[in-house]
């Protein structure tokens, strides 16, 4: 009997990088990894605006994918930094085929997890021709009872985290937290906008994990990543993440008739399960996994094990 692996292969370097410049403004990051005759896989990162890291290339068997990361426009290593001019979800689409077509690629596997699983929807909805199937996690489908929730519901559960989130702001400003947060980092001080950058940053790693981790608060807490992602997320958030309410939902139907693999723990605070329930009551061709010992991290050990599971069954289609 063959065993199904659950842990993430060996690290790996990059066989090629890159640059793409993608207009007047924006540079993006890009590697490639594994066996460059595999089957394609792009990786989407969350955020918007966290940036990739090394470990993401560990969910695929090196010797089956071509394994394709890159950062988003503002993320990681893609320049400038933070950038918001011309960063919308459209333009992260546009992105992606500009990517596809550079590399030469006919069409590969999207996997994404949190705001990478509803940039891999849109992505699939705009073009599902590009697509051989999806793998996302920790879904976000970026209506607003989702936003709401992470502004004010998950106090519910994290009232100590929240208390630090409104800390930083004064009376008036918290009847507002998204604006208000928004302000403070488009202010070009960085007085004003790595504080917030850092307790908005840190807000969203401590309710990430099922049990607290020091480590993962400490990473989305540095500067590196804390000006990005709160930079970029606010950006996405106060417009309403650039798409229509409820548009990926309504438009399943494009990607129906694909593989799909959904893949949510059942305590993900940040994105909680109800999202992931109605994209698979909407979806239900996808193959639905719960995680029953998990919350939102892609690095929670079921969560993890579930994705190299689904990475695997997966290697083999064209």
């Amino acid at each position: 009997m063959l065993m199904t692996r659950e842990h993430l292969f060996q690290p790996i370097t990059p066989y090629e990088t890159g640059r793409l410049r993608l207009d007047d403004t924006h540079i993006m990051y890009w590697e490639q990894s594994g066996n460059p005759k595999g089957l394609p896989v792009v990786f989407l990162h969350g955020g918007p605006g966290a940036g990739s890291t090394p470990v993401h290339r560990r969910f695929f068997d090196p010797a089956a994918y071509r394994i394709i990361i890159f950062d988003q426009r503002g993320a990681g290593r893609s320049e400038p930094q933070g950038e918001l001019t011309d960063n919308t979800t459209q333009h992260l689409i546009e992105d992606m085929e500009a990517l596809r077509l550079h590399l030469g690629i006919d069409r590969w596997l999207v996997f994404g997890g949190s705001w990478g699983s509803t940039l891999a929807l849109a992505y699939g909805l705009a073009h599902p021709e590009r697509c051989v199937g999806f793998i996302l996690r920790g879904i976000f489908l970026g209506r607003q009872k989702e936003l709401d929730w992470f502004l004010y519901g998950m106090k519910t559960v994290f009232p100590e985290n929240w208390n630090r989130l409104i800390d930083q702001l004064s009376d008036e400003e918290r009847n507002d937290i998204l604006t208000s947060y928004h302000r403070r980092l488009m202010n070009t001080d960085p007085a004003v906008h790595l504080p917030a950058a850092r307790a908005w940053s840190a807000f969203e790693g401590a309710c990430s994990t099922l049990l607290p981790s020091p480590e993962t608060v400490a990473a989305f807490s540095s500067d590196a990543l804390a000006y990005a992602l709160a930079r970029i997320e606010t950006h996405y958030f106060v417009n309403k993440l650039f798409m229509e309410e409820g548009a990926l939902l309504k438009g399943i139907d494009k990607i129906r008739d694909l593989p799909g693999i959904i893949i949510q723990g059942r305590y993900d605070m940040v994105c909680p399960i109800t999202t992931a329930n109605a994209l698979h009551k909407a979806w239900p061709e996808a193959e639905y996994v719960v995680v029953p010992d998990a919350g939102h991290s892609a690095m929670e050990p079921g969560i993890r094990a579930a994705l190299v599971r689904a990475a695997e069954r997966l290697k083999n289609r064209r």
